[in-house]
């Protein structure tokens, strides 16, 4: 074999090589974080504001899988008073397991959720709720597993 034949052969690897990788990045999905980033980012103050008025918080916010139902627990100062807000379950793997709640709090500052609107896997929840006109914001991490 010459010298010729083994530059077209390598030419010929490099061009099959780069088809493939063409093939793989055109067939692999991409999710975006958010499908409206251009308005979550001007926002993005608000929850670097919220982020800043929960960590004033004594309590900390806690979020856990016990049994049947994820438990979502809000600082103790939050007893007893109207929080409204929301839930992102976030799936950075999949869109399609992402899912939104109403934060609905009993008396406690506590928040059931049945494991089974989830499905398996690693999920950043993100909850943001206000409570006296004052603008809170948290993220935890959470593995369901059933």
């Amino acid at each position: 074999m010459n010298f010729g034949n083994k530059l077209l052969l390598v030419f010929a690897a490099f061009a099959g090589l780069l088809s493939y990788m063409t093939y793989r990045c055109f067939s692999v999905p991409v999710d975006l974080v958010s499908t409206e980033y251009y308005k979550d980012e001007i926002s993005y103050q608000d929850i670097i504001d919220g982020t800043k008025n929960a960590n004033v918080l004594g309590g900390k916010t806690t979020v856990a899988e016990t049994g049947a139902s994820i438990t979502v627990q809000l600082p103790t100062e939050m007893k007893g008073h109207l929080v409204k807000g929301t839930i992102l379950f976030y799936s950075p793997s999949q869109i399609e397991n992402d899912r939104h709640f109403t934060l609905t709090t009993d008396n406690d500052a506590k928040q059931l959720i049945g494991v089974k609107t989830l499905k398996k896997g690693n999920y950043t929840v993100k909850i943001d709720w206000k409570e006296n006109n004052k603008h809170y914001y948290t993220e935890k991490q959470l593995t369901i597993v059933n």
